[in-house]
């Protein structure tokens, strides 16, 4: 679990991922969802980089969720992240955010955080700044790609 100054964020349980399946009215969120509950099954030992994160306010608001998409062997994990409509806006996304790299980046076996916006998306490439993300120059299926190493912890938040 991570706590910052207003937020939660934690790696949900099978029933919590089953319950927002089930739930799930978005074909192409129940589909990410549903493969992220496989990837925590095949690996439950690295349960914590194939789960959905909860991202909560401190009186158990849910107001998001973020996911990494799994450990790659060259100590990589990309990131990917939303926040409720009705909660943007607020800072909530970079708080998360910047919250859940620096435990990532700590972690003895990740040498660095990417993630990737679509090309549109100034509010998300924003968050990305915010959260000391440098574009890499390189595009992905959904946009920009961006990234952060340890290297870059020291200028978050400007």
């Amino acid at each position: 679990m991570i706590e910052t100054k207003r937020l939660i964020v934690y790696p949900a349980s099978q029933e919590q991922m089953e319950a927002y399946i089930a739930a799930e009215t978005d074909a192409e969120l129940k589909k990410a969802y549903t493969e992220m509950l496989e990837g925590c099954l095949r690996h439950p030992d690295q349960w914590h980089w194939y789960a959905m994160w909860m991202i909560e306010l401190r009186d158990g608001t849910h107001i998001g969720d973020l996911c990494f998409k799994g450990l790659g062997a060259n100590g990589v994990v990309e990131i990917g992240y939303g926040i409720l409509e009705e909660y943007q806006g607020h800072g909530y996304a970079t708080e998360a955010i910047d919250a859940t790299v620096v435990w990532a980046l700590k972690q003895s076996n990740v040498t660095r955080v990417e993630a990737e916006t679509e090309p549109d998306n100034r509010a998300s490439q924003r968050v990305l700044e915010k959260c000391g993300f440098l574009p890499s120059g390189t595009f992905g299926e959904e946009g920009p790609r961006f990234f952060r190493t340890a290297c870059e912890q020291k200028n978050v938040g400007k």
